[in-house]
């Protein structure tokens, strides 16, 4: 009974030696480089002006609503629609980033989906009023 026991956890222990992957660590600048990136091209897809609404979560737990003014390759302005105070935010500070507005893509998509409905309605009512 002891050999099966000690065969299988020494089977078990060459199987996870066998299929062990390293996982590399990464350091704590490069994962503040990449989340930089990521938050840059977030505001680079929003764009600027008053339709590039944005709630951003800083590193030191402040909230900012309001939308992007100004933007460049180190940070970002954030001006408030109801006081219109402008605050400037380096993209290393950022937490999180959520955009309020849609995309062009998601725009077309919702218009083609409303001409298809109206199109298929209209189809079903001549159905019904036909002979």
């Amino acid at each position: 009974m002891w050999k099966k026991l000690m065969s299988l956890v020494a089977s078990g222990l060459l199987l996870c030696l066998v299929c062990h992957t390293p996982v590399a660590a990464a350091s704590r600048e490069d994962e503040e480089a990449r989340s930089a990136a990521r938050v840059k091209s977030a505001i680079a897809k929003l764009g600027t002006g008053p339709d590039a609404r944005v709630e951003v979560k800083l590193r030191d737990k402040t909230k900012l609503k309001g939308y992007v003014k100004a933007a460049n390759d180190l940070s970002f302005v954030v001006v408030d629609g109801k006081t219109g105070s402008a605050t400037e935010v380096p993209y290393p500070q950022v937490k999180s980033v959520k955009g309020n507005n849609l995309s062009t893509g998601a725009k077309i998509a919702i218009g083609v989906g409303v001409a298809v409905l109206v199109l298929f309605a209209i189809l079903i009512a001549n159905d019904k009023i036909g002979p």
